[in-house]
């Protein structure tokens, strides 16, 4: 059969695909530069790019309006956090300098006199948070000091007195009157330790037992009769004493309330007059007063023992329990959120927001067995002390913390911060605590985190998630590569120079600093925005420059720091290439094979990734099965391949089945991978491997093939180009050497994307290894087989000897050959 052949002669079919080696990097010409040196630059003081997503954040700041809180999306590094943080304060400043912005408060528990249990929330002016509680620590200190002073002077004392005598001449009018109705009944009326004794007289003595019993009847009838009569009138004494006695105590009282009303009106008047605009204040501190007025007791002089207010029991509840401990209790104020040094809007980044520090802390302490809490014990959260301002969140860290989401949503829609113990939230069982009054809340909310995220919360959490979440401002993690941006990484540079004391970086250097940018990103037009990664890739550099005592980072310490991470990482990709390298794994990249073909696969270790070429082997024969996928028949494959594989007899049976049915078998196998094979960039490759099987032509080994392809035979761009090349070319170095005949064959969209390393671009320049670049099927088989594909004519027909010509010859052939088995059967009657 005629066929024109060739590796690597000029009339190669493949020369015309050849990619020439300037197209497979990117360079920036030195000569463009207009610096030496980065620190004649001065340091970026904007973001590179992202004008997208710093407008959205903008917008979702500007916008004062309930559920307009920002979601930010974005890959790690690209500086979702920094511009947040910038475009806080920006915003913060534009507020002041207009002097719109909302008033600084500080938020405060005070003691709640009706029930302890459930402490007051007050706000208060800015900075008057301390006042207010030194003020109230000094307005106990001077109730202790001069209540017990009133309590013990000559006027106080003098008034003790006069109403004591008056007390005790009334109870003694009482006494006698009682002692003169028994005198007058011959009866002796005695006051002991146990109360009034009352016993009848006989001969001037009282008389006994024995002489009572004594006596006869009647005299002992008239006996008991009068001393009934004036055990009357000693109950009648009795009571009337014990309400002079009451009457007494409390005209003390009276005395003593009167004695503190004016010590209590002195030292409260200047709070009072420090709050009247604060009506909640205002109504405490009256609460207060009268607090003071009613437990009068608590301040006088003692032994140092703490009274224990009366009617309450221990442990009957937590601030009940905790004021009983401590009398003194409701003068303390709790600052909860103290603002004093915040100038403007707080900003608050919680690193951590589990719901302790989201949400605040009742915190306990152990008293007699029990746990008790108390107005004072109350811990803030990130959300108390953001209040006003702005809440800044990693989307992982809240929706990782155990009721935090929903927790940070609810505070959000109810406006209002809530101090609750964590364990409620699980349905636990918790020692009886507070349940304070809730804060009202009045801030911006953002939630940073990457767009997997997102979409997660837009579908599992749709309604609440869009109501509280309207902004989304997502970060590119790729700019253009033009003039402006190379310069602004320039001046990145410098910056980070300047943050980080690092050697500054000369031209050359900085070059090869933004070409990794561009290889980060995988395309000649960009640039990564990933800044973390040029940051480590910066003191990296610097590191290695001071170790070879430079004065300058020089473009090759650059290069070293790239080889140096890549050496810590690649031992995987070492060992693989050794296993190719001595026949473990099985590979050609020389020579040609029927039904066999390099395809290319990344492997991705996380934190590195390297391409591997791996065999692909097809079988063809006569059969009705169609195309069996092995790894799906082994369950290794994943979704995408076994579309890919789909693809394959959908493209086959528009070209060669339109006048008749494919019937054919075709196994399609990954030589040794034992790790499940997905994505459809191997879908072109089979297909090959396919055509090859089907037409008897051998396809070159020394050609591995990257690409997928649709029904149409167009060849779809794929990912992990670069790593692909480089993992055949260090095979094909590593192994038989190169001869000048291996390369890569990929989809022509994928040519921007290449970013190759200097030893494969330098290997493509002289020729000892290439890039090809395809759009169609038709285009691989050329270049594969060195045969022409062959384009049908008007009737469907290929020219004779052409690629497409021999698979249509070879599937007519498997027809008949099933028709005559068929048409056997049915004439032997089976």
């Amino acid at each position: 059969m005629p066929r024109t052949k060739s590796s690597a002669t000029s009339d190669d079919p493949a020369t015309r695909f050849r990619v020439d080696w300037d197209k497979t990097t990117w360079k920036w010409d030195l000569e463009d530069f207009a610096f030496q040196c980065t620190d004649e630059l001065a340091p970026l003081d904007h973001f590179i790019g992202q004008e997208r997503a710093q407008e959205a954040i903008r917008f979702g700041l500007e916008v004062d309006k309930p559920g307009y809180n920002l979601f930010v999306t974005g890959l790690t590094g690209t500086g979702k956090t920094s511009a947040i943080k910038s475009h806080l304060q920006s915003i913060v400043d534009d507020l002041d300098r207009q002097e719109k912005r909302r008033p600084i408060s500080d938020w405060t528990y005070v003691y709640n006199f009706e029930d302890p249990d459930r402490p007051k929330v007050v706000r208060l002016p800015r900075g008057s948070g301390k006042v207010y509680r030194q003020l109230l620590s000094t307005a106990l200190r001077t109730l202790q000091a001069e209540i017990p002073k009133a309590l013990r002077s000559e006027d106080f004392e003098h008034h003790i007195r006069g109403h004591e005598e008056t007390d005790r001449k009334a109870t003694q009018d009482l006494m006698s009157g009682l002692e003169q109705a028994g005198q007058a009944a011959n009866f002796a009326v005695q006051l002991t330790p146990n109360g009034i004794t009352i016993f009848p007289m006989f001969e001037d003595r009282p008389m006994t037992p024995e002489e009572y019993q004594a006596l006869e009847a009647e005299p002992k009838a008239a006996i008991d009769e009068v001393r009934a009569q004036l055990m009357q009138q000693t109950q009648d004494t009795m009571s009337k004493i014990r309400e002079l006695e009451k009457a007494s105590t409390q005209r003390l009282q009276e005395l003593e309330r009167n004695a503190g009303d004016q010590i209590v009106g002195q030292v409260f008047f200047e709070l009072h007059a420090l709050c009247q605009d604060i009506p909640e204040m205002q109504q405490f501190l009256s609460d207060l007063g009268e607090y003071v007025l009613n437990n009068i007791d608590f301040f006088k002089e003692t032994d140092g023992a703490k009274p224990v207010m009366p009617g309450t029991p221990p442990g009957s509840a937590a601030g009940g329990a905790a004021l009983g401990l401590n009398p003194f209790l409701p003068f303390d104020l709790n600052v909860l959120v103290d603002n004093s040094a915040v100038e403007k809007l707080p900003i608050i980044i919680e690193p951590n927001p589990n719901w302790g520090n989201l949400f605040g802390r009742i915190e306990r302490r152990a008293v007699m067995g029990t746990y008790v809490s108390d107005h004072g014990m109350l811990k803030p959260g990130a959300v108390h002390l953001a209040n006003g301002g702005y809440l800044v969140l990693n989307a992982r860290d809240v929706l990782s913390a155990p009721g935090a989401w929903e927790g940070l949503k609810r505070a959000i829609r109810n406006q209002e911060a809530r101090l609750e113990d964590p364990a409620e939230q699980t349905g636990l069982f918790i020692p009886q605590g507070l349940r304070p009054e809730p804060m009202p809340l009045d801030l911006k909310v953002i939630v940073t985190g990457d767009e997997s995220i997102y979409r997660l919360l837009t579908s599992q959490d749709n309604e609440d998630f869009r109501d509280l979440f309207k902004v989304k401002a997502e970060f590119d993690y790729k700019v253009d590569l033009n003039e402006e941006n190379q310069m602004a990484y320039c001046a990145f540079i410098c910056r980070t120079c300047d943050e980080e004391s690092l050697l500054a970086f000369e031209t050359g250097a900085a070059a090869r600093v933004l070409e990794f940018g561009a290889r980060q990103v995988s395309d000649q037009t960009k640039l990564s925005t990933r800044f973390g990664q040029i940051k480590d890739l910066l003191i990296e550099a610097d590191y290695w420059a001071r170790k070879d005592d430079a004065e300058t980072v020089q473009d090759y310490h650059v290069q070293q720091a790239i080889n140096q991470s890549i050496y810590r990482l690649n031992l995987v990709e070492e060992r693989i290439q050794e296993m190719i390298s001595d026949g473990t794994l099985l590979l050609d990249v020389t020579g040609e094979k029927v039904g066999q073909i390099n395809g290319l696969a990344v492997y991705d270790l996380g934190d590195f990734s390297f391409g591997r070429p791996s065999r692909i082997t097809v079988q063809t024969f006569a059969g009705r099965e169609g195309f069996i996928n092995i790894e799906r028949e082994a369950s290794m494959s994943g979704r995408t391949h076994d579309k890919g594989v789909l693809i394959l007899s959908g493209y086959l049976g528009a070209k060669f089945g339109k006048d008749r049915p494919l019937t054919l078998s075709a196994s399609i196998c990954f030589e040794q991978s034992y790790d499940g094979v997905d994505g459809d960039s191997a879908s072109s490759t089979e297909l090959y491997a396919i055509a090859s099987s089907l037409s008897g032509l051998p396809l070159r080994q020394d050609i591995a093939v990257t690409g997928s392809v649709n029904q149409k035979g167009e060849i779809q761009p794929i990912g992990g180009v670069n790593q692909k090349v480089e993992g055949m070319f260090d095979v094909c170095r590593v192994g038989e050497g190169l001869t000048g005949t291996q390369g890569v064959m990929i989809p022509h969209q994928n040519v921007k994307n290449l970013m190759l390393r200097d030893d494969v671009v330098e290997a493509i320049r002289e020729g000892k290894f290439h890039v090809y670049a395809v759009k169609t099927i038709d285009d691989g088989l050329e270049i594969l087989t060195g045969t022409t594909a062959g384009e049908a004519d008007a009737t469907g027909a290929f020219p004779e000897g052409t690629v497409n010509y021999l698979i249509a010859k070879r599937l007519g052939e498997l027809n008949d050959s099933m028709r005559g088995y068929f048409q056997g059967l049915i004439s032997n009657g089976s």
